[in-house]
């Protein structure tokens, strides 16, 4: 298949963003056939680029290997005129921008959603920052740990009487607004196909998490109920956790009908722990969540972790491994659904990186990844020249003056 069968072939796009958000949008993007092109600062670049482990190359990490993954870069000072010009062309001929300055950044260069819409009415803009373009915060700086703190999650994520945490210590916000930022670009290009107009998508990083929160908006609208850390558990399921084994490993078991919960007992030879006399009813179960935990953890803490997973599987219990990347690595259905892709870098001091693979899987027009993170300006003179036109004697006087 090549590059030209996929959905988005035709589509360009500008990633003129930093870090994760707006650019991951754009990953997925390229994934499925867009052109990306990645402008960064002349010099330096995104500072993703020194995020996290070292590649091997001087100007990339293991992270930006993997985030940038099919995107060419050009170098281009947008907070100069002729930069910022050369910019406005570039959008001319572009279908997508995506972006995640501060609000006000991209109008303080002149390359603002007004500015850009004028000159190419069909173009799509994606705006990602902390809080939106709107709103009196929408000033603020944001991060992922900030989305998490104002959007509810981190409140919610801990131990209970403990200190609040931020799930797997990750950049979520970062990752569901890229989502979000996706799903709300490919909106805009499908309404674009009949009206032949573009709009402006805005996504605010906390509102990526306070989305994805179940009942926490309408449970306290009609019952002012406030929820607080549940720990491993959660205040509508029992046993629903995480176990321990007995090889110094865990299980998780979800247990949230009855019915799975009578196959639970049967699993660990105890059902008169099920039914009427036991506590076969959620709300029993709930009543005496302590209980029930203990019991189910001293059941699982007297097996191996492949023990306690045998026999769940084997009675139809939701059973799972609470798995190291090591344990990914090594396991066949991982294997088996390839969600893992090795990668070869050209540059030798790389060689082979393992990174996550397309999301999601097509049954026709499979995404695919092309290359890993680019160098810095590797692709400036061929999208100067192949795009706008550029000769040599321009594009080295703008490398001259710092532009490029």
């Amino acid at each position: 298949m090549t590059v030209q069968d996929l959905p988005l072939s035709g589509i360009r796009v500008l990633d003129v963003a930093t870090f994760i958000a707006a650019p991951y949008a754009a990953s997925i993007l390229g994934e499925f056939g867009a052109e990306v092109i990645k402008v960064e600062q002349p010099g330096s670049g995104d500072p993703f680029r020194r995020f996290g482990t070292p590649s091997g190359r001087d100007d990339s990490t293991l992270a930006w290997l993997s985030e940038a993954r099919n995107k060419r870069s050009l170098t281009l000072g947008l907070s100069h005129p002729q930069g910022a010009d050369i910019f406005k062309r570039l959008a001319r001929e572009a279908d997508v921008v995506c972006e995640n300055f501060r609000p006000g950044t991209m109008e303080k260069w002149g390359l603002g959603w007004d500015d850009l819409s004028r000159i190419n009415p069909r173009l799509v803009m994606l705006r990602v920052s902390g809080y939106g373009q709107t709103g009196p915060y929408r000033s603020r700086p944001g991060f992922a740990r900030i989305a998490h703190a104002f959007g509810g999650l981190s409140h919610l994520a801990g131990m209970p009487g403990e200190t609040p945490v931020t799930p797997g210590s990750t950049s979520l916000a970062d990752y569901l607004s890229g989502l979000y930022g996706a799903v709300g670009v490919l909106l805009a290009l499908r309404q674009r196909d009949s009206s032949g107009t573009g709009q402006m998508v805005d996504v605010g990083l906390y509102e990526s998490v306070f989305r994805v929160l179940d009942e926490i908006a309408p449970a306290y609208a009609k019952e002012g109920t406030v929820r607080g850390r549940e720990g491993v558990g959660t205040a509508n399921a029992c046993p629903h956790g995480h176990f321990p084994t007995s090889d110094g490993k865990w299980v998780a078991i979800a247990c949230t009908t009855d019915k799975m919960f009578e196959r639970l007992v049967a699993a660990m030879g105890r059902p008169e722990l099920g039914g009427e006399e036991g506590f076969g009813e959620q709300q029993k179960r709930l009543a005496h969540r302590d209980r029930v935990d203990k019991l189910v953890a001293a059941w699982s803490g007297s097996l191996t972790q492949q023990a306690v997973m045998d026999i769940c599987l084997r009675f139809e219990v939701p059973c799972a491994p609470l798995n190291t990347i090591a344990d990914i690595f090594d396991d066949p259905h991982i294997e088996a659904r390839g969600n893992l892709a090795t990668i070869t870098d050209r540059d030798p001091d790389i060689g082979d990186v393992v990174i996550p693979s397309v999301m999601p899987r097509l049954s026709e027009t499979p995404g695919r990844i092309d290359s890993l993170g680019p160098e810095l300006g590797a692709s400036s003179d061929h999208i100067l020249k192949g795009i706008l036109g550029l000769d040599e004697k321009e594009i080295a006087a703008l490398k001259k003056a710092g532009i490029v």
